[in-house]
């Protein structure tokens, strides 16, 4: 298992090292960069001549490097990743980019931590339920749900919940964690619940994705499994509907999921970065989309590549998981070992 583990792990290092060059082309490839952003500020709100707003975008374009071809650019910050774990330093933020990812990442993490554990009981429990009532009224309402859940864009259901909250309750509170006065106090119940408060339409919406993808294929894996010659012999020997289907059935229509879980788990983070930029919560996906509106490359960068890791890590982890059920799709030498 270990050898397995050191196989998918030393595959990986080149998919993430092309993934950053590619990231960063892209970024790199508008034109425009933080300078131009200094100019636009100093000419719009600091009432400076062009010329000389010009003159310090251009002075801070070379102080900062930002002058050098994008290869020396990328050279310099994957250098500085591989050699000192220094990520580069934000531009915007005025401190380093590691700071800026420590304070958003943990919360977006946590976020899409929660949708995936609710969208994949939740999912599984519905896939159970709609299988073991194909075409009943059951069936068809959750398949109903399913096809709402993979339909609608997470963005447009973020839009309608904002109107909702702002329009007909007046809520105001709606691009922050806590209310004003939870701010600074020390974690007690009711900050917890005012947490509740400000989170559960990212959740909602994230998990309401997510579960729909989960229970589409646990429904389509339990009624090709509860078809399966074995579970006709459970049934001949005797075993209850419910022990055949639950104790025969299910695990063996678990393993295809399991898997797919690789790609739910970068999933649920997208959901949550997509619902967390309608609702400005202070989380990657605001980050992200400033610092892009801004020129910071190497927030934008760092993140995008922390997005790039957490997909190929939740393929290894899946690929752990299904390789602990199931020993046959360990690769090589590792089903040897």
């Amino acid at each position: 298992m270990f050898r397995f583990l050191l196989v998918r792990i030393a595959s990986a290092i080149p998919v993430l090292f092309v993934l950053s060059v590619v990231t960063f082309a892209i970024i790199q490839a508008p034109p425009g960069d933080y300078s131009d952003y200094i100019r636009s500020q100093l000419i719009n709100q600091g009432g400076a001549s062009f010329e000389e707003a010009d003159a310090q975008a251009q002075a801070y374009k070379v102080a900062n490097g930002l002058d050098k071809p994008m290869a020396v650019q990328y050279v310099n910050w994957i250098t500085g990743i591989l050699t000192r774990g220094d990520f580069g330093h934000s531009l915007f933020y005025n401190k380093p980019v590691a700071d800026v990812v420590g304070e958003r990442l943990p919360r977006t993490l946590a976020l899409a931590l929660v949708c995936h554990i609710l969208a994949s009981i939740i999912g599984i429990t519905f896939g159970i339920l709609a299988a073991t009532r194909q075409y009943s009224w059951i069936d068809s309402l959750l398949s109903g749900i399913s096809f709402l859940g993979m339909t609608v864009p997470r963005f447009l259901m973020a839009l309608i919940i904002v109107y909702i909250l702002v329009f007909h309750f007046n809520v105001t509170e709606i691009n922050s964690f806590h209310s004003a006065r939870y701010g600074g106090a020390p974690w007690s119940w009711d900050k917890f619940v005012d947490l509740l408060k400000h989170v559960w339409p990212v959740i909602a919406i994230a998990t309401f994705g997510g579960l729909a993808y989960n229970m589409r294929v646990m429904r389509g894996n339990l009624l090709d499994t509860l078809n399966a010659q074995y579970v006709e012999t459970a049934r001949a020997k005797g075993l209850s509907e419910g022990a055949v289907i639950m104790r025969h059935a299910v695990p063996n229509a678990l393993h295809p999921l399991v898997m797919y879980q690789g790609v739910v788990l970068p999933y649920m983070l997208t959901g949550e970065i997509e619902t967390a930029i309608i609702f400005a919560l202070p989380t990657v996906g605001p980050a992200i989309v400033g610092s892009m509106w801004v020129g910071d490359v190497y927030v934008t960068a760092t993140f995008m590549l922390v997005l790039s890791a957490t997909l190929i890590i939740g393929n290894i982890i899946a690929d752990m998981l299904l390789a602990m059920l199931d020993p046959r799709v360990r690769l090589g030498g590792g089903a040897h070992a």
